[in-house]
């Protein structure tokens, strides 16, 4: 067993999932409302929104989706999705790509306890930390 970051987006999860599947080398895959038994439970505007997505990482998976509640929700504040990459320069690769047009809150450097750390909130309010594997 193994917990899975379930993110939550106000209409931009396809867009934040194709992005993120470019940074990480991965494909996503989407489940539109469009289709679905939800669909006629919804406005019909909400036919092309993301009822589910998810997107490989490393050993491990990201799900989320667009925020389907009436009026939807804030932006992510209470977690963060970490993750912890092989070298320093892997690392900072990721860091950049990600944290472009985002919010760095630490700037991706050497700490205490690892070659390099740094955490940001991205252009779609999803916050992250990137980390670097210990030997």
């Amino acid at each position: 067993m193994h917990p899975v970051p379930y993110l939550f987006f106000n209409g931009t999860c396809e867009e934040a999932f194709s992005f993120y599947a470019s940074v990480f080398g991965t494909a996503p895959n989407f489940m539109r409302v469009k289709g679905s038994p939800m669909e006629s439970q919804l406005p019909p505007e909400a036919a092309e929104k993301i009822m589910h997505a998810s997107l490989m990482v490393g050993g491990g998976e990201i799900y989320g989706s667009d925020d389907l509640s009436p009026g939807g929700g804030p932006a992510m504040a209470g977690c963060n999705v970490m993750i912890s990459l092989p070298d320093f320069d892997t690392a900072k690769i990721h860091f950049d790509a990600l944290s472009d047009g985002g919010d760095v809150r630490m700037p991706f450097e050497e700490q205490f306890w690892t070659p390099g750390f740094g955490a940001f909130t991205d252009r779609f309010g999803v916050r992250w930390m990137i980390d670097t594997q210990l030997d």
